[in-house]
């Protein structure tokens, strides 16, 4: 059995901040930020909305891409995340969507 590690960005109901996470349990970990389970930046700035994500094979390979999207400029991001999601859905309630 193969296991998936994804790179995820969420961001809050005004699409104003922007988070970057990497986990091999995507829906779990979505879960965490909604209940402000995870204590920190994003619960502080209620980031909870899935808005984009990427699938890997190789947990260096998402930890990797999770450090060069940091180092993005924001600008970078928010296009990235307009290409698949130009409305800023939240992914993990549109039935359309797949994160695994």
């Amino acid at each position: 059995m193969s296991k998936f590690y994804y790179v995820y960005i969420l961001t809050n109901f005004t699409n104003r901040v922007l988070y970057i996470g990497v986990t091999n349990h995507l829906f779990k970990r979505v879960s965490e930020h909604k209940h402000k389970l995870v204590v920190g930046f994003s619960s502080k700035y209620h980031l909870n909305k899935l808005v984009y994500f990427e699938k890997y094979t190789s947990v260096l390979d998402a930890l990797n891409r999770e450090k060069q999207l940091k180092n993005w400029k924001r600008i970078w991001k928010l296009e990235l995340i307009q290409e698949s999601n130009p409305d800023f859905i939240d992914l993990v309630l549109d039935p359309g969507s797949s994160p695994g």
